[in-house]
């Protein structure tokens, strides 16, 4: 909770339909696992992932603006497989907009595969953007 300060002053700089400040707060009082990332004391990322039963939902993945291309989203990945795997998750999911192609390549890098579309999924500027359900084994 000490956190969403400094989530709230990156979130709406990323996205053009951030999360709010709402959707931070009933993620952490609903116990889904919440980190963030510092780098040389100052906030560069965080994630959120919902763990249920033997499987892990990505659900935000984020980058400040100022620290992207410098591998960080490779890193959180990797760092919430590996706290899925702990947690006995076997396989985990995520939705990203399909107009997202630097995600999109980086999920396929770490072994995520396209399992359907969810037709109008995300909020856009001209209505609503399909979103790529990608799931990987871990």
């Amino acid at each position: 909770m000490e956190d969403l300060d400094a989530v709230m002053r990156i979130e709406p700089t990323i996205y053009p339909f951030p999360w709010s400040l709402g959707n931070f707060k009933d993620s952490l009082n609903t116990g889904y696992s919440c980190w963030v990332f510092e780098q040389d004391g100052r906030m560069a990322g965080y994630v959120v992932m919902m763990l249920v039963l033997d499987e892990a939902h990505l659900l935000n993945i984020s980058v400040a603006r100022y620290a992207q291309g410098q591998g960080y989203g490779d890193m959180l990945l990797s760092f919430l497989m590996d706290k899925a795997r702990e947690h006995g998750a076997l396989n985990m999911f995520l939705e990203v907009r399909v107009s997202n192609k630097i995600a999109i390549n980086l999920y396929e890098k770490k072994g995520f595969n396209e399992m359907a579309i969810r037709p109008r999924y995300y909020p856009a500027e001209n209505g609503r953007e399909d979103a790529m359900l990608m799931g990987a084994a871990l």
